[in-house]
């Protein structure tokens, strides 16, 4: 392996080790969630994307959004986005692997009751994304 190859690998090997750290991390920091309690955050994020989405003709869910309306409503900040890079660089993701990801990160943000997506949402989405690709979730 050349130098290059090698700090690719490194860099790779980082990538795949905090999000590995980000999922342990996620499991062990929450305790069990009721079938109720799950219900209850789906339903409430739903409103908030009818809400979002009501002066919209052929939009009413996160999945359905556009690339101008996901510019509107997944901004991310300077770590989410350096992160997110850094995950299409690595992984070879392609354009629309990166609207995906930026689409599951505002539905994440939404389950969780928050107004902006932030690197915990990008880094999620990035594993789902990596697990789809791998053909784990079909």
């Amino acid at each position: 392996l050349t130098n290059g190859q090698k700090g690719n690998l490194s860099n790779l090997f980082l990538l795949i080790r905090n999000l590995t750290q980000n999922i342990v991390n996620g499991f062990e920091a929450r305790p069990a969630e009721s079938s109720a309690s799950i219900r209850s955050r789906v339903t409430e994020a739903r409103k908030l994307q009818t809400q979002r989405f009501k002066n919209t003709k052929n939009t009413h869910y996160n999945a359905q959004m556009s690339s101008r309306q996901i510019r509107k409503y997944c901004s991310l900040d300077q770590d989410s986005s350096a992160l997110l890079k850094s995950a299409m660089e690595r992984l070879s993701l392609s354009a629309r692997a990166y609207d995906r990801i930026l689409k599951v990160s505002r539905t994440l943000a939404d389950l969780a009751g928050k107004d902006k997506v932030d690197s915990d949402h990008i880094s999620e989405a990035i594993q789902y994304r990596s697990l789809d690709r791998e053909g784990w979730l079909a």
